[in-house]
């Protein structure tokens, strides 16, 4: 059976990443992490991969030990509906926490109440309140 997930890699912020969602964001939670042990490619203990479950959502993640001249990008983003003002606002408010505002929650004319964030890490989170 073939199967497809979103990956984030990171340069070694996976755990704290994943850690981080899944406390905001409700029906979170982390599956599994395989880490790398001494001696192989990635420093001991960072992340191989890890999956994760965003609201129902199948996420994977690594840390990359090797340094990449890119990083996220606002053109892919996490898209979460929420159920009320104060989940949405709530989720707005911690998830923008040392990131950067897209386009704050508002009213935009698609959405009663959407707002669009880069998280402190970089990922790109589309917050919708239908």
């Amino acid at each position: 059976m073939v199967t497809a997930a979103p990956f984030l890699m990171f340069e070694g912020k996976a755990e704290e990443a994943l850690n981080l969602y899944c406390a905001i964001v409700p029906a979170s939670r982390i599956l599994a992490i395989d880490r790398y042990d001494a001696g192989e490619a990635g420093p001991k203990g960072s992340v191989r991969l890890a999956r994760a479950e965003i609201a129902g959502l199948e996420v994977l993640a690594s840390d990359s030990h090797v340094h990449h001249a890119f990083t996220f990008t606002p053109s892919i983003s996490l898209f979460v509906t929420c159920t009320s003002e104060d989940e949405q606002s709530r989720i707005v408010q911690n998830l923008g926490e040392g990131g950067g505002m897209l386009m704050p929650l508002d009213n935009y004319g698609f959405s009663r109440r959407f707002a669009w964030l880069n998280d402190r890490f970089g990922v790109s989170w589309q917050i919708n309140l239908p």
